[in-house]
């Protein structure tokens, strides 16, 4: 049975394709910290389009997305030239921090071993090779 796609999720990819190198060219020209494009969500209607973006320099985040979020309505209208639609989604820039949380989990994952320090490692089930009687 093939997969359905809905127009929204065709809609979604596209735009975050084109919004991916139209936010890239915006922060180069206007010199705001370093944004990419991490995921569009886009309503039922086609009227508005949340636009989730994560910033190379995490504490300076906040001031990129006022930037966005002051330069959508040029953003939107580039955006309505480079694609065919009728009615070019409204655009809400949010900060996605999915990027730091993972960083977050795989720094701490990463020093865990630091932690347990002299800790014998687990015993998984080998029979130990001095001693085969076990």
């Amino acid at each position: 049975m093939p997969k359905s796609f809905h127009r929204t999720d065709r809609v979604a990819a596209q735009l975050r394709r084109e919004l991916g190198t139209l936010v890239h060219d915006a922060v180069r020209e206007t010199g705001l910290p370093s944004v990419s494009v991490s995921d569009v969500e886009i309503s039922r209607d086609l009227a508005h389009a949340k636009v989730f973006v994560t910033a190379l320099m995490p504490e300076r985040s906040e001031e990129a997305v006022k930037g966005l979020r002051a330069m959508a309505r040029e953003i939107r209208m580039e955006l309505a030239r480079a694609m065919k639609l009728r009615h070019v989604p409204e655009l809400h820039f949010h900060y996605d921090p999915s990027l730091d949380h993972g960083e977050r989990i795989y720094n701490l994952l990463r020093d865990l071993p630091e932690l347990q320090g002299d800790q014998p490692a687990a015993d998984d089930g080998a029979e130990d090779e001095e001693n085969p009687s076990r």
